[in-house]
């Protein structure tokens, strides 16, 4: 071989071996581009995922705090019912205990006498029960209306029942004790005598 051909071979072998270079240089370059793409998918999938994972908690705070306010309106709505309740019937306690002294006075002023000692008594009696029960009303209770009305179970306390032709069927004959209710709660039921 000559020499021009030796440094013609030379030649191509430094073109083929730069452009061999080249070549792998541009795959090298190519795969760091994929792998840097491959990253960055990798990352951005992560970045979407964590983007799902606080929205997802984000939502769940947010129901945990509708039902808490949900919560508390209702805690806050019965928490005001039961303070109207407590000052409706405040005196209902006082008024349990007050009524058997009721029903004594009652008793005691169905006396017939013609002592007037007794009656000059019994006119004082009625003074304080009149008293006693106008204190009563103005607290909010009311006697339970009986005789004559058809039994009502929510209000009477039926203790005996009798065949009388002079009155329908289930009217209350007599009262043997007073009911009262409290604004719009039974305090005791009446006691009474109905027809069949």
């Amino acid at each position: 071989m000559t020499n021009d051909a030796k440094e013609s071979l030379k030649e191509n072998e430094a073109v083929s071996e730069e452009e061999s270079l080249k070549n792998q240089e541009e795959e090298t370059m190519i795969h760091e581009e994929e792998a840097e793409e491959a990253q960055e998918m990798d990352e951005l999938s992560e970045a979407k995922a964590k983007i799902e994972e606080l929205e997802a908690k984000l939502n769940e705070s947010e129901n945990r705090m509708y039902r808490v306010q949900a919560d508390l309106d209702n805690f806050r709505r019965r928490a005001r019912l039961d303070l109207e309740a407590a000052q409706k019937y405040r005196s209902q306690n006082l008024i349990t205990e007050i009524l058997p002294a009721l029903d004594n006075f009652e008793r005691a002023l169905k006396i017939d006498t013609d002592d007037e000692k007794t009656q000059s008594l019994l006119q004082g009696m009625d003074m304080v029960y009149r008293q006693l029960l106008q204190a009563l009303q103005n607290e909010g209770i009311e006697a339970i209306q009986a005789e004559g009305q058809p039994f009502d179970p929510h209000l009477h306390q039926a203790v005996m029942q009798v065949e009388d032709d002079n009155f329908e069927s289930n009217i209350v004959i007599e009262e043997f004790q007073k009911g009262y209710k409290l604004k719009d709660r039974i305090i005791r039921p009446a006691m009474v005598k109905v027809n069949q």
